[in-house]
């Protein structure tokens, strides 16, 4: 049997991957038929006002800007298995709240299932983190990044079909209520993990916001952690430039009706399931720092191609090459962290590099539609790929030949 393969089941094989993964899986059915739904839901409500549509997605984003910091701080406080049966359990009880409030006609509080579930989120993910740190030995930690890459991956092609089915299928009511028995599901399955581990040392109770400022002095005394912040913050921007703009490479490049960019965002989404199983069986042949800098250079020339071409074959190739080397970036990312980040300071490392993503890639989207009147597609496109660039020469940076001959970060 190939040695990937055999380190693949291995880790299938343990007790605490069994648990969250199937609490991911539940996870995902929940948060894509209450993405699709609730979407369609309002379009439907609303006669398509765009206004009332882009709520959705303020009431999605802005909790991850807003709460990262302080989520990730409790997240270091609180036991994090707790934590996130807690967030599912709320969750679940926000969604019978909003059914019964569109069963007595208040049709508008569908908004509220995203906002309590993005908030929720913020405390339950990092949690999440520190449970892969504390159960998994380091040279497991990137392969087991790449499985849930995997999983993200596979919702990413099935998920919006499944919501759209259920909505179009049942209703908002049956969808919502599946929402609720995902999230009550998630809970059941984390039950499963091994329990929270006691503290061993004593530690005098701090302050909050010490702790807070604790979180943010430990990455800026950490190069590895400072120059990650400095990359998000570049690749946020760059994400955000192009975010709304995919379906103006469709109409505007490639002279096509709109509806063709489902085809882009279908060959996306399978390459990054390959690439995501392609990572998991060269875990331990490479470094998180080269895995991330790799995934930043191939998105860097794939933007580059795509802003120009003007040839669906073209476009299409470069769109499945994006998306085979993109989970290099998000398992590279939350390697590293973990490699490099103390058990009890994850949460509120976690919290710190978040929002510098997250504020750059809300601020260029809000801005991106004045940018394409004033600039040109190309210009747009080219200027993502230049930001790509400038992210993958600061990990450049990080590298160190004494370093790098070992793949795993000390």
């Amino acid at each position: 049997m190939p040695k990937a393969l055999t380190a693949s089941t291995s880790i299938f094989q343990n007790r605490f991957i069994q648990a969250i993964m199937m609490s991911a899986i539940f996870l995902q059915i929940g948060i894509w038929v209450r993405n699709f739904a609730i979407l369609l839901f309002v379009m439907e409500k609303t006669d398509n006002n765009p206004f009332a549509v882009s709520l959705i997605y303020v009431a999605e984003f802005a909790p991850i800007f807003l709460f990262s910091i302080i989520g990730g701080t409790f997240a270091d406080r609180w036991r994090p298995k707790s934590t996130m049966i807690w967030c599912d359990l709320l969750s679940a009880l926000s969604v019978i709240i909003v059914l019964l409030a569109i069963i007595y006609g208040t049709w508008q509080a569908i908004f509220f299932v995203t906002l309590v579930s993005a908030i929720l989120s913020q405390f339950s993910q990092p949690s999440a983190m520190k449970l892969f740190k504390t159960h998994l030995p380091a040279d497991k930690l990137q392969a087991s990044m790449a499985m849930f890459q995997t999983l993200m991956a596979i919702f990413m092609i099935i998920g919006p079909v499944l919501g759209t089915f259920v909505y179009q299928t049942f209703g908002i009511s049956f969808s919502i209520g599946v929402m609720g028995v995902a999230f009550l599901l998630s809970a059941s399955a984390l039950v499963f993990l091994p329990p929270d581990q006691q503290k061993t040392t004593a530690r005098p109770e701090q302050h909050f916001w010490h702790e807070l400022a604790e979180g943010f002095r430990y990455v800026w005394s950490n190069k590895v952690l400072k120059t990650l912040g400095g990359t998000f913050f570049t690749v946020g921007l760059a994400v955000g430039i192009i975010q709304p703009l995919g379906v103006f490479i469709v109409v505007e490049r490639l002279g096509l009706p709109k509806e063709n960019l489902q085809w882009l965002l279908m060959v996306n989404g399978i390459a990054m399931l390959i690439g995501g199983g392609l990572v998991m069986g060269i875990a331990k042949k490479i470094s998180p720092q080269m895995l991330l800098a790799l995934g930043l250079l191939v998105s860097s020339i794939s933007i580059f191609v795509v802003g120009l071409s003007t040839s669906l074959v073209l476009t299409l190739a470069f769109q499945f090459l994006s998306g085979l080397f993109f989970p290099c970036i998000h398992i590279g990312i939350n390697t590293l962290i973990l490699h490099k980040t103390e058990e009890a300071l994850i949460g509120r490392v976690n919290g710190v590099l978040t929002p510098l993503f997250m504020g750059a890639m809300a601020s260029m989207i809000g801005l991106a539609g004045w940018l394409k009147v004033k600039f040109s597609l190309v210009t747009m496109y080219e200027l993502s790929a230049l930001l790509f660039f400038i992210g993958m020469l600061l990990m450049a940076t990080l590298f160190n030949k004494k370093k790098e001959a070992s793949p795993i970060p000390e």
